[in-house]
């Protein structure tokens, strides 16, 4: 099976400039349609288009697929919400003329162009949107996922704390469709790891408008043992602050989606709590596998910046592109997605596999303790959780989808 890997010489290899024109036509370039959040969720979405791009260079450097064609992603915002989302996809796909589609942020987004993407039957790789409908209730033949969904973070979360005598717990999430549905997982599976583990408070404040005082009032209120956080972004950095400020998190084991994630940690600066339980991506401590180094000096000597969790997802996405393209070696629908059934990528994070039963990826998360290193925040203590590990049951798949 044709697979696309990284050399420390494609990875450097940013751009080739020829020395003369070619007499002969060159083939036109494979025209991917991506759209974000660019706007509403900059901090994860443009390092994750960065990624892209480099990624895309890279690959075009290195020959390009399907036997020396280029890929070209044409970037889009989705507006962040899903009917601007649905206009850009139809916009991409009838304007200008892209292959297929790639990318999303919010859940409910996500869910929207991949219904979109199964009336039209075309191909949508979700990359971000974390709702575990979209692989499974939701689920339908022309949408794949890459990173791992809200069920599976949150198995690796629980698995973290199993055996821990922590019995009273309250959560905290954004009352959309991911928070909700990281909130019902952890109902879901809390008891597997604390059998006599009890939920005393919810609380779910609206997305990009919580009211940290409120909030934190009322889980203190609550008095829990524990505390399941699934805020994220501006949410995050004020509920922290509110926190340390009233002395919420203190004597009290806080488990916590996405926040150790560069994105969500930077703006926590100095104030990152101790010893939170987090999935995140601890770029500067990651050494295995090796392509992961020479990636990260080559998206440092671009960009002048340091690496997030969305850039590795946009790298990723693009080398699983690249496989795919390369093993079809054709642009018509129907093969692509048969095409990614059960494909394995080599990736900067090491083998990925896009599950043919539900459509979803093996790519992983690091799971780990947040910590104060200087005046930045950082994971400790953390390993690489392989997705493949924490996966929906196969008999659960087949009901959800079958009554999709």
């Amino acid at each position: 099976m044709p697979r696309f890997t990284v050399s420390r010489r494609a990875l450097g290899a940013l751009a080739v400039a020829p020395l003369a024109r070619p007499a002969f036509a060159q083939p036109a370039p494979i025209r991917i349609g991506e759209l974000n959040s660019y706007s509403r969720m900059a901090a994860f979405a443009v390092p994750y288009r960065n990624a892209m791009q480099l990624a895309q260079d890279t690959v075009n450097a290195a020959g390009g697929v399907m036997g020396g064609r280029r890929i070209e992603f044409v970037f889009r915002d989705d507006g962040s919400t899903p009917g601007d989302a649905v206009r850009v996809a139809e916009e991409l796909l009838t304007r200008e003329n892209v292959a297929f589609l790639a990318g999303t942020f919010l859940s409910n987004v996500g869910l929207a162009v991949a219904d979109f993407a199964n009336q039209r039957k075309r191909l949508f790789l979700a990359t971000e949107p974390l709702t575990d409908a979209i692989t499974m209730a939701q689920g339908n033949r022309y949408t794949w996922r890459v990173r791992p969904s809200t069920y599976m973070q949150t198995r690796m979360l629980v698995e973290a704390i199993r055996g821990k005598t922590v019995k009273r717990w309250a959560i905290v999430a954004p009352n959309y469709e991911y928070g909700q549905s990281a909130a019902a997982n952890f109902k879901r599976l809390l008891p597997s790891a604390i059998p006599d583990a009890e939920i005393v408070a919810e609380q779910f404040p609206a997305l990009g408008r919580v009211d940290a005082g409120a909030t934190v009032g009322a889980l203190a209120q609550s008095r829990p043992d524990g505390i399941f956080n699934v805020l994220f972004g501006p949410d995050l950095t004020a509920f922290v602050r509110e926190g340390n400020t009233r002395g919420l998190f203190e004597r009290r084991t806080v488990v916590s989606l996405l926040t150790g994630e560069p994105e969500y940690m930077i703006p926590l600066g100095e104030e990152t709590p101790e010893g939170w339980i987090v999935t995140g991506y601890p770029w500067e401590q990651v050494d295995s596998p090796p392509a992961h180094k020479p990636f990260v000096e080559a998206y440092r000597g671009r960009f002048n910046d340091t690496p997030r969790l969305g850039s590795v997802l946009g790298y990723v996405t693009v080398q699983i592109i690249a496989t795919l393209l390369n093993k079809v070696n054709a642009l018509d629908t129907e093969a692509l997605v048969d095409g990614l059934a059960d494909l394995r990528s080599d990736t900067i994070v090491g083998p990925v596999t896009m599950r043919g039963i539900d459509h979803q990826g093996t790519l992983g998360a690091w799971v780990g303790e947040t910590t104060l290193r200087g005046n930045r925040g950082t994971m400790k203590n953390f390993r690489y959780a392989d997705g493949a590990d924490y996966m929906f049951p196969e008999d659960e798949v087949r009901a959800a989808r079958r009554s999709a």
